[in-house]
């Protein structure tokens, strides 16, 4: 971050640069997502969800008590991932 004075009314003005690592962490979503065709999906009822999962479209944490979808690969079953039912929708309807 550099500062900068201004020149009357004494404010400093502040210019953000990029931290690679620090949010936002968003992934490119072509290359997180598999293939709709290869892949079960089941949603996750908002009782079901028991455990904090972190979303492979957006890099941000499902919580407990909020309904998602699980994506279970048919060729590697033990790759599964859980998405926000949002992020599953955006990757599968381009």
């Amino acid at each position: 971050m550099s500062a900068q004075s201004g020149s009357r009314s004494g404010l400093v003005t502040a210019t953000l640069e990029p931290v690679a690592g620090v949010f936002p962490r968003r992934k490119n979503l072509a290359e997180a997502a598999p293939d709709p065709a290869a892949v079960d999906v089941r949603h996750v009822q908002p009782y079901e969800a028991t455990k904090t999962y972190r979303c492979p479209g957006c890099d941000h944490e499902i919580n407990p008590g909020t309904g998602h979808e699980v994506v279970v690969p048919h060729r590697a079953p033990e790759n599964r991932r859980h998405w926000h039912s949002a992020c599953w929708r955006r990757i599968t309807r381009s």
